[in-house]
C-alpha cells in the first residue's frame, strides 16, 4: 500500500476566521439599540446576536 497519497505537498495554513464588518459606523440593533455586526449601510432590520437568537425562539415557539 502507498503512503505517500495521503502527504500534503507543503504546510497548509488555515484561512484567517471571517469575522465582523471592518471598523465604525455599525449599524445599531432595531429592539435594543446594541450594535451589530453589519455596517451601517445594510439595508432593513438589523438585529444584534441576541436578540436575533431570542427573536429566532420566539418565532420557533409560536404556534
Amino acid at each position: 500500500m502507498d503512503d505517500t497519497y495521503c502527504e500534503p505537498l507543503g504546510r497548509i495554513e488555515p484561512a484567517p476566521p471571517a469575522g465582523p464588518a471592518e471598523g465604525p459606523p455599525y449599524a445599531e440593533c432595531v429592539l435594543c439599540r446594541e450594535p451589530t455586526e453589519y455596517p451601517e449601510s445594510t439595508k432593513g432590520a438589523t438585529l444584534c446576536p441576541v436578540c436575533t437568537w431570542q427573536e429566532a425562539g420566539r418565532t420557533a415557539c409560536s404556534g
